[in-house]
């Protein structure tokens, strides 16, 4: 069985002291916007960001590669998780869900 091809991916993660989902931009920094996350179009970069951002623990937790595709915008979620993590938090309208 050979390996599944590359796909777009942005890397994500929680904020460390505040806990809102964040991206890595393009310049290496957090953005609380998925759409000004840097798409990474292949799998030794992604790999070397996720390294990267594990050694950054005293900024963010939880970081993990998510698949994405470009969008007019910038890029966006191809999967329900994904989207639901850009909405912000779930149990009462705060952070990004008071903006709405």
């Amino acid at each position: 069985m050979s390996p599944r091809p590359f796909t777009p991916k942005v890397l994500t993660a929680n904020a460390l002291l505040e806990g809102d989902v964040v991206w890595l931009d393009a310049s290496g920094h957090w953005t609380r916007q998925m759409a000004r996350a840097a798409l990474i179009e292949d799998a030794a970069t992604a790999e070397l960001h996720l390294l990267d951002a594990h050694a950054r623990a005293h900024e963010v937790v939880g970081p993990y590669l998510a698949d994405a595709i470009p969008g007019p915008n910038g890029p966006e979620p191809t999967h329900f998780r994904e989207a639901f993590r850009t909405r912000g938090p779930s149990n009462h309208a705060h952070g990004k869900q008071e903006q709405s």
